[in-house]
């Protein structure tokens, strides 16, 4: 794959991501977006990183460790989404909007 095709991909999973992420009231699906989102970042980076410099590992290493991070955030969300779902029986934006501060 070329760097411009790449990039169009990153595009094309940013866009998705911020659709879905706009359109959606049920949490999950803004999550999911959020996460398209993020992985469109991700690999826009890292397609980045191997025009700039690509006998360095570092940048892949950078990249690793973003999507670690990415892994862990998503899966404390989704916890605490169920843990309010079990709780209040909600899953829409609109129905929690007590958990504002």
């Amino acid at each position: 794959m070329t760097f411009e095709l790449l990039l169009v991909l990153a595009a094309g999973l940013f866009s998705t991501g911020l659709y879905g992420a706009l359109s959606q009231q049920s949490i999950v699906m803004i999550m999911m977006g959020i996460e398209l989102m993020i992985g469109g970042v991700i690999v826009a980076a890292a397609d980045l990183w191997s025009f700039l410099s690509p006998a360095a590992p570092g940048g892949q290493v950078i990249v690793v460790a973003a999507v670690l991070a990415m892994a862990v955030e998503m899966a404390m969300g989704f916890a605490v989404t169920t843990a309010i779902y079990r709780a209040r029986q909600v899953d829409m934006t609109d129905m929690a909007e007590d958990l504002k501060g």
